[in-house]
This record gives structure tokens, sequence and C-alpha cells, in this order.
């Protein structure tokens, strides 16, 4: 295995880094817009400018691979990833920071989407999963790493924006050295909302649904850990804690799937997430191992959903069309990115920090009862005719590359 992860070692260390870095941004920019006084409607505009970026991102730098290469777009996008850390330190303003964020997501979805293309190059069919698989781990590390940054120095101050800069550079350098061939051209998105929902609605609107409970999480699970009393170092573990339940489950959530009609699956995680969110309005927990253990329950249930939508959907299409599907589904899921946080800072400005499970609550009640609906309305295929549950990156923002990497894009080709 080792001779076959040297030739994309720079890759995944490129990878790693620039994770890190992220999961300190992630982490450390709310909790200092909290510190300046910003409400949470102000700081989920970071939020929606983060993710309305980010998606825009996957749509416009495969045109700029084209005209210029990987090797020059990559530099530039760490390069305003760089700068927009420093900036964030150097002006501090709302409105400023919704647009240095929104920098930071278009330059972080490019920077993806062109190390995957790398990595997908660099891959054959027997070694494609054991690379996705690993790209995913050093992906959830580098994010949990960077969230651990935060408790050894003072939101505060500026040092840890430098930091985050720092990390953000570092991650140009085993990429810019490596001698790897640069790749075929990116992914180019394609979005076909009408054929998408005749193909699923359910895992349409539920991915719309997904996004909305995701971009909520990604935004204001700090400052609502910062309301609830919680020190940096208890921030940075009630995320992981929930990620952590998240990594766990994901895999025999999916697994059950396989074998019932999904839409009964994402009911009972639905219905799950609005038990769990009830019970967090209702006892308002200050207590930090009561906190950390509601959280990974919580986190059971908040990252399998969207690949819950991604399987149901590839159950009715044929598997040449993977890629294209899934790629649809993701930008239907950033727009929901975008709209939760503006959700939630408005629920937490009216309700204080219970209003960040209140978005909870409404959104998973959404999601079950419309995919109940649709179970109604529509026979499940029989198992043997479904393609298996596979995972989807949960720990970190997805890219068309992603899917190209994916296991399933192999076997989707072989079928054309």
């Amino acid at each position: 295995m080792f001779r076959q992860l040297l030739p994309i070692t720079a890759l995944l260390t490129s990878t790693f880094l620039m994770l890190t870095a992220g999961g300190l941004a992630g982490i450390l920019l709310p909790l200092r817009a909290g510190m300046e006084g910003w409400s949470p409607t102000t700081i989920g505009w970071l939020g929606t400018g983060y993710a309305l970026a980010f998606t825009a991102g996957c749509i416009v730098v495969p045109r700029l691979v084209r005209r210029v290469g990987h090797v020059r777009v990559f530099a530039v996008l760490l390069t305003l990833l760089s700068m927009s850390m420093l900036l964030h330190g150097l002006i501090i303003n709302p409105w400023a920071w919704t647009l240095f964020r929104a920098l930071a997501g278009f330059s972080l979805a490019g920077s993806y989407m062109v190390i995957e293309s790398w990595l997908n190059e660099r891959v054959t069919n027997s070694t494609r999963g054991m690379v996705f698989s690993i790209y995913m781990i050093v992906s959830m590390i580098g994010l949990l790493v960077g969230q651990y940054i935060l408790p050894f120095g003072d939101p505060a101050t500026q040092a840890l924006f430098m930091i985050g800069a720092l990390i953000y550079a570092g991650a140009l350098v085993p990429t810019g050295l490596s001698n790897a061939q640069s790749p075929r051209p990116l992914t180019q998105v394609s979005l076909d909302l009408p054929g998408l929902y005749r193909k699923s609605p359910a895992a349409l609107i539920g991915s719309l649904l997904a996004g909305i409970i995701a971009g909520a999480w990604n935004f204001l699970s700090a400052v609502y850990g910062r309301d609830i009393g919680l020190s940096t170092f208890g921030i940075a573990t009630m995320i992981a804690s929930s990620m952590i339940g998240g990594a766990i489950f994901q895999y025999p959530i999916g697994r059950i799937s396989d074998f019932v009609d999904r839409r009964y699956v994402m009911v009972v995680a639905g219905i799950g997430g609005v038990a769990i969110s009830l019970t967090m309005i209702m006892i308002q927990p200050t207590t930090p191992w009561v906190i950390y253990t509601l959280m990974f329950t919580f986190g059971t249930v908040l990252f399998p959903i969207y690949s819950l939508n991604v399987a149901h959907a590839n159950d009715f299409a044929e598997p040449s069309e993977f890629v294209k599907i899934s790629s649809g589904l993701l930008i239907v899921y950033g727009i929901g990115s975008m709209i939760g946080p503006q959700i939630a800072g408005r629920l937490m400005d009216l309700n204080g920090p219970s209003g960040f499970f209140v978005t909870m609550a409404g959104s998973y009640a959404a999601y079950a009862s419309y995919a109940f609906w649709r179970s109604l309305r529509r026979a499940s295929q029989a198992p043997s005719e479904r393609p298996d549950f596979a995972i989807r990156p949960h720990d970190r923002p997805q890219t068309p590359e992603t899917f190209q990497l994916h296991p399933l894009s192999e076997a989707a080709a072989q079928e054309e």
C-alpha cells in the first residue's frame, strides 16, 4: 500500500494543510465575530457569502483551469486563501468579512477541485476505493486538527489569523513541487432541476433541506457553543463530537437503507433530528459532557442525510448518470447552505441560543415529512435493482471532482 500512496503523498499533504487551515477558520471567524458584538444574523451573512461563492467556484473554476492550467490556478487560489485570512485580521467589519469569506469559499472550491482531479489522474480501478477512503480520512483529521489549534491562541488577537494564512500558504508547497503530471480538464457542472426532480423529488428537496441544516450548523454552531458558555476548547470538542458521531454511524445507516426503502430511513433520520433538537431546546444543557454526548448523537443524523439523498436519486438513474446527478444535487445542497445561516441567525436573534435548534427541528421535520409523503407517491426500487449506498464526504465541502474520484464513477464509466 505504501508504494501505491507514495505518488500521491504531496497531494494528500496539501489536502491536510488546506483542511487544517479551513478547520481553524471555520471556528475562529464566527467566534471573533461574536466577540465584536455582531448579531447571529450578521454572522449568518458570512456563511451565506461563503456558500454562494463556493457553489459559484464549482462552476467557474473549471473554465479558468482550461484557460491557464492547473498549476497556475492552484497557486493563485491558495494565495487568495492566505490573503483572505490576513484581511480578516486586518479589517474588522461585517460586510468586509462577508466579502473575504466569499473569496475564501470560491478559492477553496477551486483548490479542492484541482487536488481531486490530480488524485483522480493517479488512481486506477483497483486503487480508487483505497485512495478515496484515505483522502476522506486525511480531510477529517485535518479539520479536527484545525479546530484544536483555536484553544492555543486568543481569538481577539491577530495571531490565529496569521497562523491560518501561513498554513494555507504551506499547502501550496507540496503540490507546487510535485512532479505529478497535470490532469485532464475539470468536471463542468450542468444543472437540470426539472430533470433532477423527475428522477427523484425526495432527493432534490431532501438535498435542499440537508443544505439548510448543514449551512446553519457549519456557520453558527460555534456561536451556539459560545452563547451557552463553552470555552474555546469546549466548542472545538462539541463540533468534533458531532463529526465523530457522523463518521461512526454513516455506514450502518447507509447499509440499512440498502435493504429497505431509503425514504423510510430518511424519515427515521428526520424524526431523530427533531427529537434531539427538541431535547436541546427543552433541557438547554450547560454541562460540557452532556453537551458532547447530545452532539455526538446529533451527528449520527446530521451527516448521513445528504448521502441518503444522493443514494436515493441514483436508485432511479442509470449508472452512467452518477456524476451528473450527484453534481446537480451538490448545487442544490449549496443553495440550501446559503439559506440555512440566514434562518438560524434570525431565529437566534429572536430566541437566543435555542433558536439554533429551532431551525434544526423545523428543517428535520420538513425533511421527514416530505420523504414520507413521497414514499406514498411512488414505489421503491427492489434492493437487488439498486446500487449500494456510498458514503459522501460529510466533514468538508464537496465539489463535482469529488464524485469523479469516488469509486462509483469508475463503475459508472464501465457501464457506458
